[in-house]
This record gives C-alpha cells, structure tokens and sequence, in this order.
C-alpha cells in the first residue's frame, strides 16, 4: 500500500472519529429544545458534553490540517468550492463554543435563553451541512480539466446531499439520546430513552435509503458490507435502547456511524472528489496528494502524536463517567 492510500485511510479515520464523538454532542444540543422542559434539565444536557465538546473538536482541526497537508488538492478544491457552506459551520462552531462558556456568565432569563438557543441552531445546522457536503463529495460535483470546482452553491443542493444532510442531523440525534438516557437519571433519563427510540425510527428509514442509494450509485462490495453491518448496528441499537441498555445502545449507534462513514469512503476510493463533468478530471489519491518524503513526515508525526491525544482524551471520559440529573443542579437542588 503507498503511503497515499494510508493517508487517506487515515483521513478516513479522522473523519470518522469526528462524527462519532461530536456527532453526539450535536445531537445533545439539539434535544436542549426537543427534550429539557426546563432550564434545569437545559443544564444537565450542557453539562453532559461540557468536558468533553472541545476536545471531539479536536479530531475537525486534525482531519482538517491532515487533508491540507497530504491532499493540498483535495483541500484547495474542497474549500474553494464549499466555501460557504463550510464558512457557516466554523461561524456554528465559534458561535456554539462561546455560547458554552458564556451562557452562565449573567443571570438574566434572556441572556441565557439566548445563548440556548445559539447552541440548539448551532448545533443543528453543522449535523445537518455535513450530511450536504459528504453526499456532495461521494456524489461528485463541477471539476474541471485544471482540478477546480466550477459550479455554483445551487450546484450543491441536490436531492441526494439533502438526504444525506438529513442522515446526518436524525442520526446523531439519536446518537445524542442514547448519550443522554446513558450520562443521566430520573425521568429526563426515561424520556431520552422514548425519544430516542422515535427518532431512531426516523434515522432508520431515511439512513437506509441514503445508503442504498449510495450503494446503488457509487458502491462496491466492501461498502456494501459496510451498508450492511450499518443497517444492522442501528436495529440492534434501537433494541437495547428499549431493554434499557444504555451502553450498548451508544455503542451500537456509534458503530452505525462508523459503518457509515466508512461505507462513504470506500464508495470513493481511490478518488477523493469525483468529477461529474468528466471521470478523468476526478481528484484521486494520486493526482491530489502530497511527495512522498511530505507523507513520510507526517507518518512519523502522526505516529508520535495520537497516542497521547488519544490517552488524553480516553482519561477525561474516565473522570467524567458518572450520570448526572437535576439534583445536581444547585438552583433546582435548592
């Protein structure tokens, strides 16, 4: 294997990782106005993700520099012609990270509603515009001969990325319940568990037909054993949301979304962003990476680094294991 097919694994693993961890902070943001009937509950839902939501930022920062250092083309293409979309959901990141840290700063019933309800749309918008420019990147888009986007932002906005936007934003929804029913008590602990399983009905219908469409179009025989390991990871996790196994029911919906992205990225391989104009303008692996001594350093870089990251970011889920519900909350306790 060349070093640029380990380094689109990689990416692919980044990506992955990414969806999987913020995929259910996301979610959690959305349920602050699906699920809390109160500013109490609003809090608990906060404080589930609040130690861990900038670290699951860190695996965007990497997959991004990663994708910048060992695919310059792919990132210059991916960029330029996502430009807006991907402009609105760093303004989403910055907006909901400050809304984090500045909700609690005034005490005033405005000032807070406010910043609530930043993070429910910031939250919201990013789950649902990745779905739009993954569908476009498996899909394809307006390269042309000198490996440019030449399209427009109507360009983007075709059935099958908005169906995959909507993949996106039901998924880790329900991602985000099963987190929820996992790291709470009490009755928001059982309403999670219901609403999760009502939201993972609607994952389930609009997932499978994002993914066999994509098998149908794009697909191979590795992605469709992706499709399929998918497809049944999310049954099995509605079942132990319902038998009240909140551990494996998470579990279970992150192996959805890692079955899913992964089956993204092998319906693309080897491109990295085909050309709907003509196949031989395509992006590849080979045509859009790096030299291989640049490849060579990142390996030894990455090798170096992500241990620690990870042993980082594994030791702050442990200490910040426990559930937590309004009893917790000082003004509700009180």
């Amino acid at each position: 294997m060349e070093l640029h097919d380990v380094w689109f694994v990689l990416i692919a693993i980044l990506w992955t990782g990414y969806f999987f961890l913020e995929g259910f902070d996301f979610g959690v943001g959305v349920l602050t106005k699906l699920l809390a009937r109160n500013r109490p509950e609003k809090r608990v839902l906060i404080n589930t993700i609040g130690p861990v939501w900038d670290g699951n930022e860190v695996w965007l920062l990497s997959a991004g520099g990663a994708t910048f250092a060992a695919f310059p083309e792919w990132y210059a293409t991916l960029f330029s012609g996502f430009y807006l979309p991907l402009l609105v959901i760093l303004v989403c990141l910055i907006v909901r990270g400050v809304a984090f840290e500045y909700r609690a700063k005034r005490p005033e019933e405005e000032w807070q509603r406010n910043w609530e309800a930043a993070i429910f749309w910031c939250s919201l918008l990013p789950a649902f515009l990745w779905g739009v420019a993954f569908g476009n990147i498996v899909h394809g888009v307006k390269i042309d001969k000198n490996l440019e986007y030449v399209g427009g932002l109507g360009d983007l906005l075709h059935p099958y990325a908005l169906l995959g936007g909507l993949v996106t934003l039901t998924l880790f929804t329900f991602h985000g319940a099963v987190f929820t029913a996992l790291k709470t008590v009490g009755d928001i602990r059982e309403r999670a568990r219901r609403l999760a399983l009502r939201v993972g009905l609607v994952t389930a219908v609009v997932a499978l037909a994002f993914l066999l469409w994509t098998q149908a179009d794009t697909g191979n025989a590795r992605s469709l054993v992706a499709l399929v390991v998918a497809v049944a990871a999310l049954v099995a996790a509605l079942a132990a949301n319902q038998l009240g196994r909140e551990g494996w029911s998470f579990a279970l919906s992150g192996v959805t979304i890692v079955a899913a992205v992964a089956m993204l990225f092998l319906s693309l391989f080897p491109n990295v962003m085909p050309s709907t104009l003509d196949p031989s303008w395509s992006l590849t692996v080979t045509n859009a990476s790096s030299s291989p001594y640049t490849l060579k350093i990142m390996t030894w870089c990455a090798g170096i680094a992500t241990p620690i990251v990870l042993l980082y970011q594994g030791w702050t889920y442990w200490v910040f294991r426990k559930r937590i519900g309004t009893q917790h909350i000082a003004e509700a306790a009180h």
